[in-house]
């Protein structure tokens, strides 16, 4: 038996290990890693890093590899290769599993700012605050590259890269965060507005809190949706359980 799962989250990693432990010693376990971020947490098991080539050079993979089931376990946001391993599973006929995180819900005393994008998030951003702790990763920066008049207090794994905002501090970082210090970078930074993504999990949750307790406004970055006719796990268990209970038809 081959598992591939499209990782790089901690959810991903979790669900190696779980996979490793409960797949008989002969099943091979893969986890893809699209190379963007660098020292990655390695998970157990087999690892590849890079790209497959679009939807067909996964296709292409999943047959010459003779992967069973695909789990899709990236970052919610990652929806390029969403699509992608749809499109490659349905044509390989491979078992495919988004595994997704619950997204993050608003609560009371919360002021949140729903949008579509990130270059929506930058439209809004004028109107709610000068001085901006933005948290949506290293990715898309130039969606606020043109936003002169705002300060940037940009929260990210690895430097980023050129454009972006030309008034912008970078806090190299990495999750999980915890309340005492999302509050102290809100107050240390006179910070006024939150921008995020709606990521989910508990890692990078206590910025909310911090934000809710400051008074501050959020803009929050809807998640894309998952490929029509994917079925969803919310918990790495209930991927391994989807897998192992024959809900996935894996070949024999």
């Amino acid at each position: 038996m081959h598992i591939l799962v499209l990782g790089g989250t901690t959810e991903a990693r979790r669900l190696a290990e779980l996979l490793v432990d409960a797949l008989p010693a002969t099943a091979r376990v893969t986890s893809s890693l699209a190379g963007r971020v660098n020292s990655p947490k390695l998970p157990p098991g087999q690892v590849r890093v890079g790209g497959f080539g679009g939807a067909e050079g996964l296709a292409a993979w999943l047959r010459t590899h003779q992967v069973d089931a695909l789990i899709d376990a990236t970052h919610p946001f990652a929806g390029t290769i969403s699509f992608h391993a749809a499109a490659a599973t349905a044509a390989a006929h491979v078992p495919l599993l988004a595994l997704r995180r619950p997204g993050w819900a608003a609560g009371e005393g919360d002021h949140w700012h729903p949008v579509g994008s990130l270059a929506e998030a930058a439209q809004v951003l004028p109107a709610l605050g000068e001085r901006v702790f933005l948290t949506t990763g290293r990715m898309g920066l130039a969606a606020f590259a043109g936003l002169d008049a705002q300060w940037f207090l940009m929260r990210s794994v690895d430097a980023p890269d050129v454009p972006h905002p030309a008034r912008m501090e970078v806090l190299l970082d990495r999750g999980p965060f915890t309340l005492d210090g999302d509050r102290d970078l809100i107050r240390r930074h006179r910070i006024e507005v939150l921008v995020t993504k709606d990521s989910g999990g508990d890692a990078t949750a206590p910025k909310l809190t911090a934000a809710r307790e400051a008074g501050i406004p959020v803009v929050v970055v809807r998640r894309p949706p998952v490929p029509a006719g994917v079925p969803v796990a919310d918990t790495p268990e209930a991927a391994v359980t989807w897998l192992i209970s024959g809900d996935s038809h894996l070949k024999r």
